[in-house]
């Protein structure tokens, strides 16, 4: 059968097409824009502590406000809208109101406005938005009916310019405006593949451009805008590249690259040859994964990933001494998400996540060398004292003593009380990304209210530990990362004080997804049941229908169906495929905007449960896309989980 996008009931019917005679019929409810199947109502007691938790915020940071306060998105009613902080602590005041979740606020160069940006429903389709703080007046400046990403602005704030594509196509056009003028958009690069724009020149006349091929290859551009020239830098070399900020002279470029190395550095790249030196430590055995530069170029700070943890470090650029560093500032264990100096650059700002805390915002001065809080988010009423940290642990995989991987490892967040205890192996999307040490109040909840171990492993395929180890699972590797679950399955038999074998859930998210699907088939004894959100259970019609402007970047990954013999391994290793080999209960989460994994990917694979006569659970939320953003279906969401756990546990 072709697939195509079909209506949500049409998504029922099929899915129950050919299952009615093998098993009790389906209990569906609809509920606004929710529709269940086989999930039974939530007791009271349940729902209230569930709310605790799903009721736990954190706060990002945007940008500095003219005013010198902050701009941060948060979540106070139903989705994330941008708030301004006028002091340390002070109130959070908000400034945009939408049903959908609203992020990337950068503030105008010289005026009180920032730009902003939403989609509709979890589309992915965004648009842009001028928001004039003066008056509260929000402006639309791209075009409906594609998808608008980035957002730079020029020196002076005059024009911003960003990429955008349309659903089918692969390539992406950069744009031009002032964002308070709608009628002065223009396309100034009728781009190739998918290119962004990524900084402008000091003097407005050229744009940085990258353009991403893969994980591990990337390509960096000058575009001259007036004339549309496109001239492309380091030609020659076949190299990661990430960010990029033009120097105050415009005549380097400091930018992340991963040039002769496993690991990124930074570096510091001249215009008009090419050349390139490195600023980050050469033992640096760890990416640079971020920076930004102050405007008059003079300092930079930057965070490297430690192990899944992040480390600030600050350079002055002025001093010539080999190392150029700033005393920077202690931060507690976590992960430091989106940093920007202020105009001035003598204040940094941050956010930072740890395991045992929701994101906050913090400034530093680096004149008087002190942190400062600026955001201290609710954990929904629960005692924070409570919430457990992981411990890192490592373990041999399948082929490590044959030149694999010497080691996996995986984070533990284990209950105090005294074990064996059930475990849930949650995996990560991606697979590009890697499970790093960060607050989750999902897992706080497992740990402490259901009793339940749980395990975040980073199979090979990961980012974090070097560009060999995450190719190790690209097209036709792709099952060895899925024997790294089962290596990991091994490791966690021999802690059997720690963990309840027979008692183990699979549960994972996107690529995350695939894996449970994958793992329950290849080790279909030594799951107990499995959780996919949003998963891919096939790969050839995840690649034919999957929006056309990433279809190529995930062919890199996955390899590309159109090739006979990929197509037939895609075929052979899909879920799909090998759908008998699921024999425990499944619960499958969807949403039906996704454009990333089309709904039908979940279709398909819970009618291939029901013709089996396996138990299955399935939620899907018609105003929600790659996972859900709305309070009120991500608490449906928990409280269907639970539920799901609950019985499979027997709790």
């Amino acid at each position: 059968m072709s697939l195509k996008l079909l209506t949500a009931s049409a998504v029922l019917a099929l899915a129950l097409a050919g299952s009615a005679q093998a098993q009790p019929a389906v209990q569906r409810i609809e509920r606004g824009q929710l529709i269940t199947e086989n999930v039974p109502e939530t007791p009271a007691p349940v729902r209230e502590r569930l709310r605790q938790y799903v009721n736990t915020r954190g706060a990002s940071f945007q940008d500095f406000a003219p005013d010198g306060g902050v701009l941060v998105v948060t979540r106070f009613a139903d989705a994330a809208q941008v708030h301004h902080v006028g002091q340390p602590l002070g109130m959070r005041r908000q400034l945009s109101f939408y049903p959908d979740a609203v992020g990337g606020a950068s503030v105008r160069p010289g005026a009180r406005a920032f730009t902003f940006s939403k989609d509709q429903g979890g589309d992915e389709f965004f648009q842009r938005y001028l928001y004039d703080m003066a008056t509260g007046r929000v402006t639309q400046f791209s075009e409906a009916g594609f998808r608008n990403t980035g957002g730079v602005w020029s020196r002076d704030g005059a024009q911003q310019a960003w990429s955008r594509a349309s659903k089918e196509s692969q390539n992406f056009d950069i744009l031009v405006a002032d964002p308070a003028n709608p009628a002065s958009r223009r396309v100034v690069l009728k781009g190739e593949g998918a290119v962004s724009p990524v900084d402008w020149a000091p003097d407005g006349a050229q744009i940085l451009v990258a353009q991403g091929v893969s994980v591990t290859k990337s390509r960096l551009f000058i575009l001259t805008v007036a004339t549309g020239a496109l001239r492309e830098l380091t030609p020659e070399l076949n190299v990661a590249y990430s960010g990029g900020v033009f120097s105050a002279d415009g005549k380097s470029i400091f930018v992340i690259s991963d040039e002769g190395s496993d690991f990124a550095r930074l570096v510091q790249l001249d215009v008009a040859t090419g050349a390139r030196t490195p600023l980050s430590p050469a033992d640096l055995n760890w990416d640079v994964e971020d920076f930004d530069v102050s405007r008059d170029g003079q300092r930079i700070a930057y965070t490297v990933n430690v192990g899944g943890a992040s480390e600030l470090r600050l350079m002055d650029l002025r001093l010539r001494s080999a190392t150029r560093a700033l005393p920077a500032p202690v931060l507690p264990p976590g992960v430091i998400g989106g940093f920007a100096w202020d105009d001035a650059g003598q204040r940094l700002g941050l956010t930072l996540n740890s395991a045992t805390s929701p994101s906050d915002v913090h400034v530093y001065d680096v004149r008087t060398r002190t942190l400062t809080r600026w955001t201290e988010s609710e954990v929904g009423g629960l005692d924070a004292a409570t919430f457990v940290a992981p411990r890192l642990v490592r373990f041999p995989t399948f082929d490590s003593a044959a030149g694999g991987p010497k080691e996996i490892t995986a984070w533990v967040y284990a209950p105090r009380t005294p074990g064996p205890h059930p475990a849930i192996v949650s995996i990560h999307g991606g697979p590009e990304a890697q499970a790093r040490p960060t607050f989750s109040s999902t897992i706080q909840y497992w740990v402490n209210e259901l009793g339940v171990a749980v395990v975040v492993p980073n199979v090979r395929g990961s980012t974090g530990y070097g560009k060999a180890f995450v190719e190790l699972d690209n097209g036709f590797k792709r099952e060895d990362s899925v024997k790294d679950i089962g290596a990991l399955l091994d490791w966690m038999g021999t802690q059997r004080q720690s963990f309840d074998m027979s008692k183990v859930i699979a549960y994972g998210g996107s690529y995350g997804g695939y894996m449970v699907y994958a793992s329950m088939q290849m080790y279909p004894q030594r799951f107990t049941a499995g959780v996919d959100i949003v998963g891919i259970s096939s790969f050839v019609t995840f690649l034919e229908n999957t929006s056309g402007y990433r279809r190529d970047l995930r062919r890199v990954e996955y390899g590309d169906e159109r090739d006979p013999a990929m197509r037939a391994h895609l075929t052979k290793i899909s879920p799909m495929t090998n759908a008998s080999k699921i024999v425990k209960p499944m619960f499958i989460v969807q949403g039906f905007n996704d454009p990333r994994v089309p709904y039908t990917e979940a279709e398909q694979m819970l009618a291939a449960l029901r013709r089996n006569n396996v138990e299955a659970w399935f939620m899907m939320a018609k105003d929600e896309g790659h996972g859900f953003a709305k309070k009120g279906n991500q608490e449906a969401q928990r409280e269907a989980e639970t539920l799901f756990f609950q019985k499979i546990l027997g709790r």
